[in-house]
C-alpha cells in the first residue's frame, strides 16, 4: 500500500513545482507584450527554448523517437508550444493577467476530460462535479468580468465572453490535448526529454512565426520586458515542463491535471505583487471557487 501511495504523492508534488513555475506565465507575457509584439513572444520564446532543448538533447546523447513518436510530439508542440502560446500573448495585449488567470482555471477540467478519452482513467462521479464546478466558475468568471470592463466596473452584469476570452479557451483545449499526449509519452521517452523533443520539432514553424513578427527588424524593448521575455522563454516553455510532465507520467494524469487549479490563486498573487492590477471581488471568488473545486478533485478517487 505505501509503494502505491508514494508515487501518487510524488506525482502531484511534480506537478504542483511545473504549476509553480507557470504561475508566472501571464504577469510576465503581460509585461512583455507591453513592449514586444505580441506574436513575437508567443513564437520568440517557443525558438529560445527549443535551441536549449536541442542543445540539451545533443549533450545527453538523446536517441531520437521512432514511429508515431514523432506525429505524437508534433500534437504536443501544436497545444503546449504554438497554441496555447500564441494564443494567449494575444489575449494578454488587452486583457489582464488576473483576468486571463482565472479564465485558463478551466485548463483542469479539459485536460482530465482530454486524459479520460486517450488514457482510459476512469475518475469518480465527484471528480467529475468538482472538475465540472471549477470550469463553471472560470466561464461564468469571465462573462461577469466583461460586464465589470464594459461599464467601468459600475456594476455585476453578466456579458458574453470577448474576443480575448475566445481565444483563451481556444488556448486552453490546445494546452489539454498537448497536456494528455505529452503525459503519455513522457512515459516512453522521459519528461523532459518529451519537451524538448516538441519544441525542436516545432522549430521551423515557430521560427517563421517569429520572423513574419518582426518585419521592421529586431524589436526593441526595456530591459524589464525583455526579462520577462527570458523567464517565458527559459522557464515557462522549458524548464517548467520539465516538472509537469514528470508529475503527469506518475499520475493518474487526470488527478494531476487538477493541481493545475490553484495557478489562478498564484497568477492573481503574482500580478498584484508585480503588475498592481487590482484585485476584484469576482477575481477574488472565482479564484477561491476553482482552488475548492481543485483540492475536492484531487481527493477524488480514480481507477486506472
Amino acid at each position: 500500500m505505501l509503494c502505491l501511495r508514494a508515487p501518487r504523492r510524488a506525482g502531484l508534488w511534480w506537478g504542483l513545482l511545473g504549476v509553480v513555475a507557470f504561475s508566472f506565465t501571464l504577469p510576465f507575457t503581460r509585461i512583455a507584450v507591453e513592449g514586444l509584439p505580441p506574436l513575437f513572444v508567443g513564437a520568440g520564446r517557443a525558438v529560445v527554448a527549443a535551441m536549449l532543448a536541442a542543445t540539451a538533447l545533443a549533450f545527453t546523447r538523446q536517441t531520437l523517437p521512432c514511429g508515431r513518436q514523432w506525429w505524437r510530439l508534433a500534437v504536443v508542440g501544436l497545444g503546449v508550444v504554438a497554441g496555447f502560446r500564441l494564443l494567449t500573448s494575444v489575449a494578454l495585449a488587452t486583457v489582464p493577467a488576473s483576468h486571463g488567470a482565472v479564465v485558463i482555471g478551466v485548463l483542469p477540467a479539459a485536460t482530465a476530460v482530454v486524459t479520460v478519452l486517450r488514457t482510459g482513467e476512469r475518475p469518480s462521479r465527484g471528480f467529475w462535479i468538482c472538475s465540472g464546478l471549477g470550469a463553471l466558475a472560470a466561464i461564468g468568471f469571465a462573462g461577469v468580468q466583461g460586464g465589470v470592463g464594459a461599464l467601468g466596473g459600475a456594476a455585476l452584469v453578466f456579458a458574453a465572453p470577448s474576443w480575448a476570452d475566445l481565444l483563451l479557451f481556444g488556448a486552453v483545449l490546445l494546452a489539454a490535448i498537448g497536456y494528455a499526449e505529452g503525459g503519455l509519452l513522457a512515459r516512453e521517452l522521459g519528461a523532459w526529454q518529451t519537451v524538448s523533443w516538441a519544441l525542436v520539432v516545432s522549430f521551423p514553424v515557430m521560427l517563421a512565426v517569429t520572423l513574419a513578427a518582426i518585419p521592421d527588424g529586431f524589436p526593441s524593448a526595456t530591459p524589464a520586458q525583455w526579462l520577462a521575455f527570458a523567464y517565458l522563454a527559459a522557464v515557462s516553455m522549458f524548464l517548467g515542463f520539465f516538472a509537469w510532465y514528470r508529475g503527469l507520467a506518475i499520475g493518474p494524469m487526470a488527478r494531476v491535471s487538477q493541481v493545475q487549479l490553484v495557478q489562478p490563486v498564484l497568477t492573481l498573487i503574482w500580478a498584484a505583487a508585480l503588475l498592481g492590477e487590482e484585485i476584484s471581488v469576482p477575481t477574488v471568488l472565482g479564484g477561491t471557487a476553482v482552488i475548492l473545486c481543485a483540492g475536492l478533485a484531487v481527493r477524488a478517487r480514480i481507477t486506472r
